[in-house]
Protein backbone atom coordinates (compact mmCIF):
# COMPACT_ATOMS: atom_id res chain seq x y z
CA UNK A 1 0.00 0.00 0.00
CA UNK A 2 1.66 3.24 -1.06
CA UNK A 3 2.02 5.89 1.62
CA UNK A 4 1.57 9.53 0.69
CA UNK A 5 4.25 12.03 1.62
CA UNK A 6 1.74 14.55 2.94
CA UNK A 7 -1.46 13.53 4.67
CA UNK A 8 -3.85 16.00 6.27
CA UNK A 9 -4.74 15.49 9.91
CA UNK A 10 -8.50 15.65 9.33
CA UNK A 11 -8.26 13.02 6.60
CA UNK A 12 -6.17 10.75 8.83
CA UNK A 13 -8.58 11.02 11.79
CA UNK A 14 -11.47 10.22 9.47
CA UNK A 15 -9.63 7.27 7.88
CA UNK A 16 -8.81 5.63 11.23
CA UNK A 17 -12.48 6.02 12.19
CA UNK A 18 -12.23 8.40 15.14
CA UNK A 19 -14.79 10.59 13.35
CA UNK A 20 -17.73 9.54 11.21
CA UNK A 21 -17.14 12.20 8.55
CA UNK A 22 -14.15 14.19 7.42
CA UNK A 23 -15.99 17.45 8.06
CA UNK A 24 -16.54 16.41 11.69
CA UNK A 25 -12.80 15.79 11.99
CA UNK A 26 -12.07 19.22 10.49
CA UNK A 27 -14.58 20.89 12.84
CA UNK A 28 -12.95 19.21 15.84
CA UNK A 29 -9.57 20.57 14.71
CA UNK A 30 -11.02 24.06 14.24
CA UNK A 31 -12.60 23.99 17.71
CA UNK A 32 -9.32 23.00 19.37
CA UNK A 33 -10.37 19.46 20.28
CA UNK A 34 -7.32 17.96 18.57
CA UNK A 35 -3.95 18.72 20.14
CA UNK A 36 -0.39 17.92 19.19
CA UNK A 37 2.15 18.38 21.98
CA UNK A 38 -0.37 20.43 23.96
CA UNK A 39 -1.09 22.91 21.16
CA UNK A 40 -4.23 22.95 19.03
CA UNK A 41 -3.63 21.27 15.68
CA UNK A 42 -5.09 22.58 12.44
CA UNK A 43 -6.94 20.27 10.05
CA UNK A 44 -4.34 20.91 7.34
CA UNK A 45 -1.42 19.81 9.54
CA UNK A 46 0.75 17.10 7.98
CA UNK A 47 0.67 13.80 9.84
CA UNK A 48 3.94 11.90 10.35
CA UNK A 49 4.62 8.46 11.76
CA UNK A 50 5.43 8.73 15.48
CA UNK A 51 3.30 11.82 16.13
CA UNK A 52 1.12 11.77 19.22
CA UNK A 53 -2.29 13.45 19.28
CA UNK A 54 -4.88 14.07 21.96
CA UNK A 55 -8.33 13.90 20.41
CA UNK A 56 -11.52 14.78 22.26
CA UNK A 57 -14.64 13.18 20.77
CA UNK A 58 -18.16 13.08 22.18
CA UNK A 59 -17.60 9.64 23.67
CA UNK A 60 -13.98 9.61 24.76
CA UNK A 61 -10.68 11.47 25.07
CA UNK A 62 -8.24 9.59 22.89
CA UNK A 63 -4.46 9.70 23.05
CA UNK A 64 -3.12 8.10 19.92
CA UNK A 65 0.29 7.52 18.42
CA UNK A 66 0.54 7.30 14.63
CA UNK A 67 2.11 3.98 13.62
CA UNK A 68 1.41 4.18 9.88
CA UNK A 69 -0.27 6.57 7.45
CA UNK A 70 -3.71 5.81 6.04
CA UNK A 71 -5.27 8.04 3.40
CA UNK A 72 -8.51 6.13 2.75
CA UNK A 73 -11.17 4.66 5.00
CA UNK A 74 -10.94 0.96 5.84
CA UNK A 75 -13.03 -1.30 8.02
CA UNK A 76 -12.46 -0.82 11.74
CA UNK A 77 -10.61 -4.11 12.23
CA UNK A 78 -7.96 -2.97 9.73
CA UNK A 79 -7.95 0.72 10.66
CA UNK A 80 -6.85 0.07 14.26
CA UNK A 81 -3.50 -1.16 12.92
CA UNK A 82 -2.61 2.37 11.79
CA UNK A 83 -2.52 3.90 15.27
CA UNK A 84 -1.70 2.93 18.83
CA UNK A 85 -4.16 3.84 21.58
CA UNK A 86 -2.11 5.29 24.45
CA UNK A 87 -5.06 6.66 26.42
CA UNK A 88 -4.19 6.90 30.15
CA UNK A 89 -5.77 4.22 32.38
CA UNK A 90 -7.54 6.90 34.47
CA UNK A 91 -9.56 7.96 31.41
CA UNK A 92 -10.52 4.36 30.63
CA UNK A 93 -11.62 3.82 34.25
CA UNK A 94 -13.71 7.01 34.10
CA UNK A 95 -15.43 5.76 30.96
CA UNK A 96 -16.21 2.38 32.51
CA UNK A 97 -17.64 4.03 35.61
CA UNK A 98 -19.65 6.46 33.51
CA UNK A 99 -21.04 3.68 31.30
CA UNK A 100 -22.09 1.67 34.35
CA UNK A 101 -24.05 4.58 35.79
CA UNK A 102 -26.25 5.11 32.70
CA UNK A 103 -29.49 3.23 32.16
CA UNK A 104 -29.88 0.84 29.26
CA UNK A 105 -32.55 2.96 27.62
CA UNK A 106 -35.23 0.29 28.03
CA UNK A 107 -38.38 1.12 29.90
CA UNK A 108 -38.45 -0.35 33.37
CA UNK A 109 -41.66 -2.18 34.11
CA UNK A 110 -44.38 -0.28 35.97
CA UNK A 111 -42.57 3.03 35.49
CA UNK A 112 -43.60 5.66 32.96
CA UNK A 113 -46.44 5.57 30.47
CA UNK A 114 -48.84 2.63 30.59
CA UNK A 115 -48.86 0.06 27.82
CA UNK A 116 -51.81 -0.31 25.48
CA UNK A 117 -53.19 -3.20 27.54
CA UNK A 118 -52.84 -1.20 30.75
CA UNK A 119 -54.68 1.74 29.15
CA UNK A 120 -57.55 -0.52 28.08
CA UNK A 121 -57.78 -1.88 31.61
CA UNK A 122 -57.80 1.69 32.99
CA UNK A 123 -60.53 2.75 30.54
CA UNK A 124 -62.64 -0.27 31.52
CA UNK A 125 -62.11 0.52 35.20
CA UNK A 126 -63.04 4.19 34.82
CA UNK A 127 -66.17 3.58 32.71
CA UNK A 128 -67.61 0.95 35.06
Amino acid sequence: MPEKEKLRLDKYLWAIRLFKTRSQAADACDKGKVKHQGDAAKASRAVNVGDEYEVKTEQKRWRIKVTALLDHRLQYALAVNYYQDITPPEELERLQYQAASFSTGKRQSKIGRPTKKERRDLDDFLTD
